[in-house]
C-alpha cells in the first residue's frame, strides 16, 4: 500500500510540473513535419525541394516540373501561373511554395482562406537572386542549415564554371530565340534569365538594345548578326527542329546560320537557376566554346 501511494504521489507531482499522459503529448516538430503534405509550383522550386531533402513531402507538382525523375509519378496541378483552387485543394496540401510569378493571386487567396500555408519566393535571373531563392525555400520548410550549404555550393559550382568558360578569351554574340509555336516567337534583351546564362558561359548577348523579350522581327536579327543562336529544346521542337528554325524572318541571314552554330538545352536546365545551375553553365558554355579544354571534377 505504501509503494502505491508513493507512486500515485510521484504522477501528481509529475502533472503539476507539467508532464502530460503519454496519449496527451504535444507533437513533435518532427511529427508535424511528417505530415506536410507540399505542392511546388516552378521547376526550380521544385527541384530546390527535392535537392534540400523534402521531396517526400511533395504530393503534386506543376506541370513543367520534370526533375528530378521522381516527379514524374507526382500528380500535375497545370501551368504554376493558372492553377485552380479545386485541382489544388483536391491534394489536402498543407504548404503550397512557388515563385512570385504563380497565381492567380485570387487562387492563393482561396488557399490562404482555406487554412493551406502559401509561400512565394522571388524568381531569380542571377546568382543573387538564385541564392535568395534557396534560402527562401529553405525558411519555408525549416531547413535554414541545409538551405544554406546548398546555396553554397551552387554560388561555388557558378563561379568555378564562368571561371572555366572565360579560359577561351573569345566572347561570341549569341541571339536567343524563345518560341512556343511560330505563333509565339520572341528574342532576348538584357536583363533576363537568358542574358545572363550568356554572360555566365562566356558570351555576349547579340541583342542590346532593349531590356526583357520582345517579338522577333527579321529587322532586329539581322541586326544582331549573331555568331551562335540558342533556343531551349521544347522551344526548338515547337517550331519543326533546326530547319523550322532557320526558316523563321532573318535568321537564314546571320553568320549563326550559315555556318549552321544553334545550340539548345533542356528547358529547365537552361533557364532554371536552380540546383543545377552550375551544370548548366557548364554545359553552355561547352557548346558555345567547344575547344574549351575538359574542366575536370565533378559538379
Amino acid at each position: 500500500m505504501k509503494v502505491r501511494t508513493l507512486l500515485a504521489g510521484f504522477a501528481l507531482a509529475a502533472l503539476a510540473a507539467g508532464a502530460r499522459p503519454a496519449d496527451a503529448q504535444v507533437p513533435t516538430a518532427k511529427a508535424k513535419s511528417q505530415t506536410e503534405r507540399i505542392v511546388t509550383l516552378g521547376a526550380s522550386v521544385t527541384e530546390i525541394v527535392f535537392a534540400l531533402g523534402a521531396g517526400d513531402k511533395v504530393v503534386g507538382v506543376d506541370q513543367s516540373s520534370d526533375f528530378p525523375a521522381e516527379v514524374a509519378r507526382l500528380p500535375k496541378v497545370g501551368n504554376f501561373r493558372s492553377v485552380s483552387a479545386e485541382g489544388l485543394l483536391s491534394l489536402a496540401p498543407t504548404l503550397v511554395i512557388g515563385t512570385t510569378d504563380a497565381g492567380p493571386p485570387a487562387v492563393l487567396a482561396q488557399l490562404r482562406s482555406a487554412g493551406v500555408k502559401v509561400h512565394l519566393v522571388p524568381t531569380a535571373d542571377d546568382l543573387a537572386k538564385t541564392e535568395a531563392k534557396i534560402l527562401g525555400i529553405g525558411k519555408a520548410l525549416g531547413r535554414e542549415a541545409e538551405a544554406r550549404a546548398l546555396a553554397d555550393k551552387v554560388l561555388a559550382d557558378v563561379r568555378a564554371a564562368n571561371e572555366w568558360a572565360e579560359q577561351t578569351g573569345r566572347r561570341p554574340r549569341v541571339l536567343f530565340v524563345y518560341a512556343r509555336g511560330s505563333g509565339t516567337l520572341f528574342v532576348s534583351g538584357l536583363g533576363t534569365a537568358a542574358n545572363e546564362m550568356i554572360r555566365l558561359a562566356g558570351a555576349d548577348n547579340a541583342i542590346t538594345a532593349f531590356e526583357g523579350y520582345r517579338t522577333l522581327t527579321a529587322e532586329a536579327v539581322v541586326a544582331a548578326a549573331p555568331d551562335i543562336i540558342a533556343i531551349p529544346k521544347l522551344g526548338l521542337e515547337s517550331i519543326g527542329g533546326i530547319r523550322g528554325l532557320l526558316a523563321l524572318p532573318g535568321i537564314s541571314a546571320t553568320p549563326a546560320a550559315r555556318a549552321r552554330r544553334v545550340v539548345t538545352m533542356e528547358d529547365g536546365l537552361l533557364l532554371g537557376f536552380g540546383p543545377r545551375l552550375g551544370t548548366a553553365v557548364r554545359a553552355l558554355a561547352s557548346q558555345l566554346h567547344p575547344g574549351l579544354n575538359s574542366p575536370g571534377g565533378d559538379e
